[in-house]
């Protein structure tokens, strides 16, 4: 490999990226810039600046990506109803992507011949990283840490960064035993006791949401305005793609809506337990299906069914980037032309009931034809007797055989 002279690491300030940092400059020699992204985990970013500063480090980029977030990744995947292995909503999985190509990107701009990552050895967030990297930037080169040093346990990093003078903030109180990422979709939740596939979450481990137990006894009720598939007004106020998820997470977390307890199959090809909170996601998909309902052809819809694990796949093993993800999304993006109209939600004690829609515009359902009374001849009953002979002639043919 030829000489690394500079090099972006996604760093969020914790031990491992700390850690990380002092290791490239020590093992590659190379200068490191800083990358931290806000995407809406809920935690301060800028204390990031300063521990990168006490690390020596001059090139230092923090920067609040909740909108280019909401509105190019999280909103073009619902347009999909994309869901993994019919529960998980994807809430790491397309956060990848975007954070691949600031990295990609800063390397540009700062003349950097590689990124890194804090991504484990074991896990999909490595394939992600640099599966899009790779195809946003086929020359660059990717420094995987973990899948290099012998620093494999918390007690072996805690002993680097006290030999190399890293300082490491340790938290007041009890520290929470699991691994944990959030951002504007989800948080998830992974080891400590959840590594035992029977062992329920303890309460106190969840952040957005209360227990449906604890949740309001009265309902709580919200208008959905959609546009081209997408949320734009919430009860009538309009609102940015970012605004709607964070508003969603707070008032559906509040009705206990959201939590989700899954083993998953990860792409590396070992199984994995893991708990989500996704309060806004659950709201969105339900949602978006009952407006496509009203609004998508019969055939159409279909059709999105049967593409939709694809495209849910292709998210989750971090093939964001590749073309037959972008050619999907064309032809998703297409369908949401007439997706427009109000859907009425209501949340109570963890579930979402979808209560009402309707579309001024683009309303597929016909009244006049589907009603149960008189229907004035718009829909001739008797054409149904040669539709069904016509649909049985094989399964006639199959069964005299049978005969």
């Amino acid at each position: 490999m030829s000489k690394i002279n500079k090099v972006v690491l996604a760093y969020s300030g914790g031990l491992d990226t700390s850690v990380i940092l002092k290791w490239l400059q020590d093992k590659y020699d190379a200068e490191v810039v800083t990358f931290t992204a806000d995407l809406g985990q809920g935690e301060e970013v800028e204390p990031a600046r300063a521990k990168a500063k006490a690390l020596g480090i001059k090139e230092i980029f923090i920067e609040d990506l909740r909108e280019e977030f909401a509105r190019d990744y999280v909103f073009p995947m619902f347009r999909a109803n994309a869901i993994y292995e019919g529960e998980y909503l994807l809430g790491t999985s397309i956060a990848r992507p975007l954070i691949a190509k600031r990295l990609v990107e800063i390397a540009r701009e700062t003349g950097a011949e590689a990124v890194s990552h804090g991504a484990t050895g074991k896990g999909n967030d490595q394939v992600r990283f640099e599966l899009g990297a790779y195809a946003l930037n086929p020359g660059i080169k990717v420094i995987a840490p973990w899948r290099e040093w012998d620093l494999l346990s918390r007690q072996k990093l805690l002993d680097y960064a006290e030999q190399h003078g890293i300082p490491v903030e340790m938290k007041q109180g009890k520290k929470s035993p699991y691994s944990m990422d959030a951002n504007l979709l989800h948080i998830s939740y992974e080891g400590g006791i959840l590594e035992d596939p029977w062992s329920e979450p303890e309460e106190s481990m969840w952040r957005w949401s209360v227990s449906p137990e604890n949740a309001p006894d009265e309902a709580t009720y919200l208008e959905l305005t959609y546009e081209q598939g997408d949320i734009v007004a919430i009860n009538g106020e309009r609102m940015s793609p970012a605004t709607v998820m964070a508003y969603l997470n707070k008032v559906a977390g509040a009705n206990g809506v959201g939590r989700l307890d899954i083993v998953e199959n990860r792409y590396v090809g070992m199984k994995s337990r893991g708990c989500y909170e996704t309060p806004a996601g659950t709201v969105m998909l339900k949602a978006h299906r009952a407006i496509e309902s009203l609004t998508l052809d019969r055939e159409v819809a279909h059709l999105k069914d049967e593409l939709m694990p694809r495209y849910a796949k292709l998210i989750y093993n971090g093939y964001w980037w590749a073309p037959e993800r972008v050619m999907l999304q064309a032809m998703i993006d297409e369908s949401q032309k007439t997706v427009n109209g109000v859907v009425r939600v209501k949340l109570y004690k963890g579930n979402v009931v979808v209560v009402g829609r309707a579309s001024e515009t683009d309303s597929l359902f016909d009244e006049s034809i589907a009603t149960f009374e008189d229907d004035a001849g718009a829909y001739d009953q008797k054409d149904a007797e040669g539709f069904i002979k016509l649909n049985a002639l094989r399964l006639k043919i199959a069964g005299n055989k049978k005969r």
